[in-house]
């Protein structure tokens, strides 16, 4: 099932925001820290500075072994450290009770006797797991925020101006060549939506144009050809009726006409399937299938008592469906027909209806066919030259005609099954 344009979006927006704001967060959480540690770092440098003036104008500044309130020391060393060294320490903090992270500048300087000391400032700084936590949670809830907005935009002003394409979706849907359906002009000021309809129209124009064209053309063809077709044949039987024919010339002129014969069925055949095809049967009522199956095997009695052929009949209840009824009793006609044609002598047909779905199953000597072939036009299950290999594939038609119908193939204990079943809705 797809998804509509406007949820497809919606989709990839929230997917892109998500990788947009975990990039962002990682690089605003690195240039906040440094700027933290560089406005700290500053202040340090700042606070030597007023020490080291203190120790100037206060000798006893020199003997602050201890980091106490003014949180700084200076020992005596051996050696002056000319460069200002940053590094951080965690360090234990009475009030909170854990270690805390502390910002220490270690650096030199020369006491006013020449000696040199080092000093030591430390003071606290940001909690970097604090303050990535805070900020973790202050994204997440913008995240949501961006993405309630997103859903807001996407359900109310993307919806509104997406309505022109929404309407001409559902027009092109319930549109067919030839019905009286139609794609109704958008109203939009959309410059693209403006040019898709107006590209569209002329499509469907012009389909429609060459629609009706072949329509008439592939009947008129089908017409044209039955007259001459038609009357060959009776020359032929006037022919045959002619005792002056020897056998030999009999015998050629018979299977001359059952060639021609097999013409006028395959004309026909290719003609139903146009018209099936093109939706020429649009009239529907509620047809009974098991009124069908009697009114055709009434027709059929004479071939299947001629092949020897056994017809039993399970009507559990009747299946009913509304559509055309010369459509529904081709599809069970060529589906019997099917199963005599292809019977074996003394065999057996079983056709079984239910509520939901009804079968024609038939023995044969046929092996299991292959359901992805059979259905092809022109497909003929061994090399009889009287099937026009069409009879299946107008079965398919028809099915393909109602959506709320399926056929399937099984073959099962030694019988092959056709079975056309409601599809769930």
């Amino acid at each position: 099932m797809g998804k509509s344009l406007k949820n497809y979006t919606l989709k990839h927006l929230v997917y892109i925001l998500l990788v947009v704001v975990a990039v962002w967060a990682g690089l605003f959480y690195a240039f906040i820290l440094d700027e933290v540690y560089d406005n700290v770092d500053d202040g340090l440098k700042n606070q030597k500075i007023h020490i080291i003036r203190q120790a100037y104008l206060d000798s006893t500044v020199l003997h602050t072994r201890e980091f106490g309130i003014n949180q700084f020391r200076i020992l005596p060393s051996d050696s002056l450290r000319k460069t200002n060294v940053f590094s951080k320490q965690m360090i234990y903090m009475e009030y909170d009770d854990e270690m805390e992270p502390y910002r220490v500048l270690r650096t030199g300087f020369y006491a006013p006797d020449g000696r040199p000391y080092s000093l030591e400032i430390r003071t606290s700084t940001v909690e970097e797991d604090d303050f990535l936590i805070d900020l973790t949670i202050a994204l997440v809830v913008l995240y949501l925020l961006i993405v309630f907005t997103l859903f807001l935009v996407n359900n109310f002003a993307l919806e509104r101006a997406l309505k022109p394409l929404e309407s001409l979706t559902k027009d092109l849907q319930n549109y067919k060549f030839g019905g009286s359906s139609r794609v109704k002009p958008v109203s939009s000021s959309v410059t693209e939506f403006i040019i898709l309809d107006q590209k569209i129209q002329e499509m469907i124009d012009r389909n429609e144009s060459l629609f009706l064209r072949q329509k008439q053309f592939i009947e008129n063809a089908s017409h044209e050809l039955q007259t001459p077709l038609a009357i060959t044949i009776n020359k032929l039987d006037l022919l045959l009726e002619n005792g002056d024919l020897n056998e030999t010339q009999s015998t050629e002129i018979g299977e001359t006409k059952s060639a021609l014969l097999r013409m006028v069925n395959l004309n026909r055949s290719l003609l139903m399937l146009s018209r099936i095809e093109n939706r020429q049967f649009e009239d529907k009522e509620t047809v009974s299938i098991r009124a069908v199956i009697d009114e055709l095997t009434g027709e059929l009695d004479d071939i299947i008592r001629f092949k020897d052929v056994t017809l039993q009949q399970n009507v559990q209840q009747d299946f009913t469906l509304h559509a055309n009824k010369n459509l529904v009793t081709i599809l069970v006609s060529n589906l019997l027909r099917n199963a005599i044609r292809y019977n074996t002598p003394g065999g057996k047909i079983e056709v079984t209806v239910r509520p939901d779905e009804f079968s024609i199953a038939n023995t044969s000597p046929l092996p299991p066919l292959n359901p992805a072939i059979i259905f092809e036009r022109f497909y003929k299950y061994s090399s009889d030259n009287s099937s026009s290999g069409l009879g299946l594939s107008i079965v398919e038609s028809i099915i393909k005609t109602y959506p709320e119908l399926r056929l399937d193939y099984s073959y099962r204990d030694g019988q092959h099954f056709f079975t056309v079943k409601k599809t769930e809705t």
